[in-house]
């Protein structure tokens, strides 16, 4: 399979632009992290309400993702992704004429910007439902790729909160927002397939197998690793070290790239040497570089850990993706879904971790040893599942388990 098959079979331009609908959407999902910084000063925040602030997104986006992938059956893919690009520019545009003035309307601004974090399950179903199954790790690995949005928010909004001031950043993130808005409303299209509702009792009915507690678990750990880290790495590297907030931007732009760029690699290490295995050394690598992160304090061995934390998180996620279909083939759609949920809650948790641990102890390592503790668990949890798992759906699944 190479990216020329693309052009013969299902729709370039609506790949294209759920690409580029996802990518823009993530940059402004995550943007009241790398701005944590101003936003709190001017508000005279607390380092728990800068936490909680930082992290608010990532919890709206995680059950709006639930919210939005019922509607997308009812109603569109195109239809919900125009009505939640509609939502977020007009949050945008109200933070950038009224600005932010109360910690609770950094909350407030946090549930728009989760819309924007919800477009996991637009842009996702929309790409994949025109290409058949034979290419969708393709398509889906392409349409995904939007992650890196959040490398670009670390880079660019503190430069632009400096030279133009924070509440500005909003009105710029705009320009993006409203071209990509423009672009995708022309040329996207729904696939001409026929989509069976969801209902909420089907999540239930899911939810009563362990192995989907588990899943919802591993991502937790992973996507909440990586996610909650990329919000909170410009108020960890400018509080723990002074850092101004463009030069956290950088440190920050780097430690997530490492985990978005990733992703793809720790997906084909799990086909090659199995997902339980490929986790196993992850969560591994991950929770020691933590460890690490809490305990050593010198700024460039500690960006290096952090390093190694965000890339071992990054390629947790392609790992768990990998195993995902092999156990829940005919509900992926559903559980694609859950444990999307569940890696917004573990982003969540992780920065309001930091947050608390900085507020409780003047420090981030409470928050970080806390997050190591899951990696460990998880660790555990794959010790108990392994077995069964090779031994029953694995043994059948013509993957290695």
């Amino acid at each position: 399979m190479n990216l020329a098959d693309l052009k013969k079979s299902g729709h370039l331009p609506t790949l294209i632009t759920s690409f580029l609908y996802f990518d823009v959407s993530f940059m402004v999902w995550t943007l009241l992290g790398p701005l944590g910084a101003q936003v709190g000063k001017t508000l005279a925040l607390t380092p728990q309400e800068k936490g909680v602030m930082v992290a608010f997104p990532i919890l709206a986006g995680a059950v709006l993702r639930i919210v939005l992938g019922f509607a997308v059956d009812r109603f569109g893919a195109k239809r919900t992704g125009i009505v939640a690009q509609l939502i977020v520019a007009a949050g945008l545009g109200a933070a950038w004429h009224f600005g932010l003035p109360t910690y609770y309307s950094t909350l407030l601004m946090g549930i728009i910007l989760g819309f924007a974090g919800a477009s996991f399950a637009v842009a996702l179903p929309q790409a994949g439902r025109w290409y058949p199954p034979n290419m969708q790790g393709l398509v889906l690995g392409l349409a995904g790729a939007g992650n890196v949005g959040v490398v670009l928010d670390s880079l660019i909004a503190p430069r632009l909160a400096a030279a133009y001031g924070w509440q500005n950043v909003f009105g710029w993130a705009l320009i993006p927002v409203l071209l990509v808005f423009v672009i995708y409303t022309i040329f996207s299209k729904d696939a001409p397939v026929e989509v069976k509702a969801k209902k909420l009792t089907d999540y239930v009915d899911l939810l009563k197998q362990r192995d989907a507690h588990w899943f919802f678990f591993y991502y937790t750990v992973s996507f909440g690793g990586f996610v909650g880290l990329a919000s909170s790495f410009v108020l960890y590297f400018t509080s723990q070290y002074g850092l101004t907030p463009v030069h956290a931007g950088d440190f920050a732009a780097l430690a997530t790239l490492c985990g978005a760029v990733l992703r793809p690699v720790g997906g084909g290490l799990a086909d090659k040497f199995g997902g339980i295995r490929a986790l196993t050394i992850f969560y591994t690598l991950a929770g020691l570089a933590l460890v690490g992160a809490a305990l050593i304090t010198p700024i460039y061995v500690n960006l290096g850990l952090l390093l190694v934390a965000s890339g071992s998180f990054g390629m947790a996620n392609g790992s768990v993706f990998q195993l995902l279909p092999q156990r829940f083939a005919r509900e992926m759609g559903l559980m694609t879904g859950l444990v999307g949920c569940g890696g917004g809650v573990g982003g969540f948790l992780l920065a309001t971790m930091l947050g608390y641990s900085k507020g409780w102890t003047g420090n981030y390592s409470g928050g970080l040893l806390i997050f190591a503790v899951l990696c460990a668990v998880a660790l555990g949890g794959l010790c108990l599942v392994k077995t069964r798992w090779r031994s029953t759906w694995g043994a059948i699944s013509g993957a290695r388990i």
